[in-house]
């Protein structure tokens, strides 16, 4: 479209992904399958659905923002959180045409503790979510034209109006419902509207390896 590389967005209903669709017209979102949303649905499942859709869109750049990011669900299910986080990023590096620039937006959970985390700082993660993360980075890294971005904690509109930190509160308490939040982590948040332009900032330079995006 115009001036633009032909994109794909994987992930259009996490808090990025529909950041990214709502700021950037040009880029085609799929949302996970079962979504209630007019954005075509993922099938990572499948490899000949990957093979079609980047034969018929021929894709020169894909940003991925689909995961798993419930905490606590991915530790009540680890092998479901590793299915939907690493397996399918397997299949998609098995699908992927070398002409297609890859960046894959992570996240700062790849770390734990108290420490200042730096690009060469190594992963510390201490939860299931965390691992997934360091595994699909690893997998992701391997490919030359690929470039990871670890992002903070992502504040914006979503995509359903009560998902989210900052719209999961205000939803919550328009409806006078109890509000349970951790008290044992400390995060750098961002701003998704800054974030966004960030990452595509990235996306679109010759920058590969790994990133972080920090507030």
């Amino acid at each position: 479209v115009g001036d633009h590389p032909a994109t794909l967005l994987f992930g259009g209903t996490s808090i990025v992904g529909y950041g990214m669709a709502r700021r950037f017209p040009h880029v085609s979102p799929f949302v996970p399958p079962g979504s209630k949303h007019e954005w075509p649905a993922l099938d990572l499942e499948t490899p000949a659905w990957l093979e079609s859709l980047f034969s018929e869109h021929e894709p020169e750049l894909l940003i991925y923002c689909h995961a798993v990011c419930n905490v606590l669900k991915c530790e009540q299910n680890p092998d479901w959180a590793h299915k939907i986080n690493v397996r399918h990023i397997h299949r998609l590096l098995d699908a992927l045409p070398t002409s297609t620039r890859l960046v894959y937006v992570s996240s700062d959970h790849v770390f734990g503790g108290n420490g200042v985390y730096d690009e060469d700082a190594g992963p510390c993660p201490i939860s299931v979510y965390g691992q997934t993360r360091v595994e699909a980075e690893s997998l992701i890294l391997g490919g030359s034209k690929a470039l990871v971005l670890r992002a903070g904690l992502a504040i914006g509109p979503s995509h359903d109006g009560r998902t989210g930190h900052r719209d999961w509160l205000a939803y919550r308490h328009r409806r006078d419902l109890p509000i349970t939040i951790i008290e044992d982590e400390a995060r750098s948040a961002v701003w998704v509207s800054d974030l966004v332009d960030r990452i595509m900032q990235f996306a679109l330079s010759p920058e590969t390896g790994l990133r972080h995006l920090a507030a």
